[in-house]
C-alpha cells in the first residue's frame, strides 16, 4: 500500500487556510521587512517561494519589487494565487521533491515550517536538492523551521479554537522522530466532522547542517525567531537558517 501524503489532502482544505493564515498578516509583514532589510537584496533579484501556499509571502515580496516565483503542491492554493499574478509575481503547481529551475534564482525562501512533512529522509534531501539546484552559485536560500527543543518542552496536548464559526479540536503528541498534530474540525457547513493528522519531523541544527552540507549550501546564520533574534537551542521558538549556495570553483583543467 501507498503511503498516504497527509498534507496533500489537508493542505487543499479550507480548513487549514483558515486555522493557520487568515490571520497575522501584520506578524507575516513585518517579518518579510525585517528579512528585506537584513538581507538587502538588489532590486532585480530573482526570488523563490517554495511551497507558497495561496501566496501571501510572495505577493508581498512583488510589491517589494522583485521578481517573485512561487510554487506549491496543493492544487487549490495555486490556482487562488493566479488571480494575483503579474509580469512580476508568477505561481505554479509544483512538487519540491522533483527539480525545477536550475542556477535560476538569487534568494529561495521556504516559510512557516514548510518542510519536514515526508515519510522519509531521502525525500527530504531531494527538497533540499531542488533549493541547491535552482539557487544560483552564490545566491541565499533561508529555511523557517520550529525549534525542536523548544516545541518539546511546551507542547499543548489539547486545544479548542474556534475560528470564524468553525471549531477546530487539536490534539499534539511526539516521538522520537516526529511531532503529531490531530486537527478535529466541526462546523455547521459538515455532515459529520473531519479529521486531519499533520505529521512533522524533528530535524535538529545539526540534521539541516548536514542536508544542506551535501547540497554545496554552506550556514551563515541562524536566527531564533521572527525578530531575528540568535537561536538558542533551549529558549528561542523558531530555527531560522540562512545559507549560501557555495560559488563555483573552477579548475586548472577548465580554465
Amino acid at each position: 500500500m501507498p503511503i498516504k501524503e497527509w498534507y496533500k489532502e489537508w493542505f487543499n482544505s479550507p480548513y487549514y487556510h483558515k486555522l493557520y493564515f487568515e490571520r497575522d498578516e501584520n506578524e507575516a509583514r513585518q517579518f518579510m521587512d525585517r528579512l528585506v532589510d537584513h538581507l538587502k537584496p538588489p532590486s532585480e533579484s530573482f526570488m523563490l517561494d517554495l511551497a507558497c501556499g495561496k501566496g501571501r509571502h510572495s505577493k508581498y515580496l512583488a510589491s517589494k519589487g522583485f521578481d517573485v516565483t512561487g510554487i506549491d503542491i496543493s492544487a487549490e492554493s495555486i490556482n487562488y494565487a493566479l488571480q494575483f499574478e503579474n509580469s512580476r509575481l508568477h505561481f505554479f503547481q509544483h512538487d519540491m521533491r522533483l527539480p525545477s529551475w536550475i542556477n535560476y534564482f538569487d534568494y529561495v525562501f521556504n516559510l512557516f515550517t514548510s518542510f519536514g512533512y515526508f515519510p522519509t529522509r531521502r525525500e527530504h534531501d531531494d527538497a533540499m536538492r531542488t533549493m541547491a539546484q535552482c539557487t544560483k552559485p552564490g545566491g541565499k536560500i533561508l529555511i523557517d523551521y520550529l525549534n525542536v527543543h523548544f516545541v518539546e518542552e511546551g507542547l499543548v496536548h489539547n486545544e479548542l479554537k474556534q475560528v470564524d464559526g468553525t471549531e477546530y479540536e487539536i490534539h499534539r503528541w511526539h516521538d522520537d522522530d516526529y511531532f503529531y498534530k490531530r486537527i478535529i474540525v466541526k462546523d455547521e457547513l459538515l455532515e459529520h466532522p473531519v479529521e486531519y493528522t499533520e505529521k512533522v519531523a524533528k530535524f535538529s541544527l545539526g540534521d539541516f547542517t548536514e542536508m544542506l552540507s551535501f547540497q554545496n549550501l554552506q550556514i551563515l546564520e541562524v536566527f531564533g525567531d521572527y525578530y531575528l533574534k540568535p537561536y538558542s537551542v533551549t529558549t528561542t521558538p523558531r530555527m531560522i537558517i540562512l545559507a549560501e549556495k557555495k560559488p563555483l570553483k573552477l579548475s586548472k583543467n577548465s580554465i
